[in-house]
């Protein structure tokens, strides 16, 4: 089954000095927020908008549309992840909306709200479904699936609340930027995935490393905007604490209820730790590029960032020791 996962997958999903890199961007947007944002040295806001571009791009480049066909068999787990990922998630948080809604804290709930709406990481839980001995195949399978999908259901679900906000949300000017940002790139990067396939496999770190150098600038824009902003000097240490709380419970929800749904549905081992696995994961990548193309302009983007960057490295830390731990089991 190994064969499915190159090494060089495995070390662009395992953490690294990129979770470090995105508290050093918090930092940097804190003591010196705005570098880029005024046109001078370079225009940071072009650099990441190529960027999103070209994550898209290769990201359309990586699929393959014979192994996507080959997995769609075991439609069972598949039908349950993503239910998972793009109904459950997003129903857990929703009932939240009316307590919070008019209230200094309704900007932390979207900040829930859209973690909920993202959809699942590709190479991380890949590398932890292996690890653990789950289905390989079918972890790929909706890891790029889901990928797909969040390209339409994130900012549906995201455009319900938006729309509703006096933030100058504009619509058509948001679906524009999908188009031409993430859905052009990914259709353009899956008709060349035969002629390119193999120059993405030899370059597969550095696509890597090149995604988490464009989601650093984001974080680092995000937050200067927040900070330059102030929004951050309302927040007290007890509200970032709770919102650390509400990630964290909300990821224990889904991990349970993922295990009791895989013994209600009679999965396989392997097919219990892929949906456990695939199911509860939600994507930094994704979240940091959606945030730049719904939320630019919009002087809290940072605190929407906040549950992902939370939800992410936890996620990573916990994963990886229960997978290692899985692993040992007979």
């Amino acid at each position: 089954m190994k064969k499915y996962l190159p090494d060089r997958i495995i070390q662009a999903g395992l953490p690294d000095w990129f979770i470090s890199g995105l508290f050093m961007m918090i930092l940097a947007a804190w003591l010196k927020p705005g570098i880029g944002m005024n046109l001078q040295p370079v225009h940071l806001g072009l650099v990441i908008d190529i960027g999103v571009v070209l994550i898209f791009f290769f990201y359309g480049l990586k699929l393959d549309p014979a192994r996507l066909k080959t997995g769609m068999s075991n439609w069972k787990m598949h039908v349950a992840i993503q239910l998972t990922t793009f109904l459950l998630f997003p129903l857990l948080v929703l009932p939240f909306y009316p307590l919070l809604r008019a209230t200094n804290l309704e900007i932390f709930w979207m900040g829930m709200f859209f973690l909920a709406a993202l959809p699942s990481t590709v190479s991380s839980s890949v590398v932890m479904v292996s690890i653990a001995g789950g289905n390989i195949p079918g972890a790929i399978f909706n890891a790029s699936l889901s990928g797909i999908i969040g390209i339409v259901m994130t900012p549906f679900w995201m455009g319900l609340f938006l729309t509703s906000q006096s933030t100058g949300f504009d619509f058509s000017h948001v679906l524009l930027q999908l188009i031409t940002q993430i859905i052009v790139p990914v259709v353009a990067g899956l008709l060349l995935h035969p002629y390119f396939v193999h120059w993405v496999n030899r370059h597969l770190s550095k696509l890597a490393t090149f995604d988490k150098i464009i989601i650093l600038l984001i974080v680092y824009e995000s937050f200067s905007r927040s900070f330059m902003s102030g929004i951050f000097s309302s927040v007290s240490w007890l509200t970032l604490g709770g919102l650390f709380a509400a990630v964290i419970l909300l990821f224990f929800i889904v991990l349970n209820f993922t295990g009791w749904l895989a013994g209600k549905m009679h999965f396989q081992r392997e097919d219990r730790i892929t949906l456990q696995f695939a199911g509860t994961k939600k994507s930094l990548m994704h979240g940091s590029v959606f945030s730049s193309v719904l939320f630019n302009g919009i002087t809290g983007a940072g605190i929407f960032l906040l549950p992902i960057m939370i939800y992410h490295s936890f996620q990573l830390f916990y994963i990886s020791m229960r997978a290692r731990k899985i692993s040992k089991q007979p």
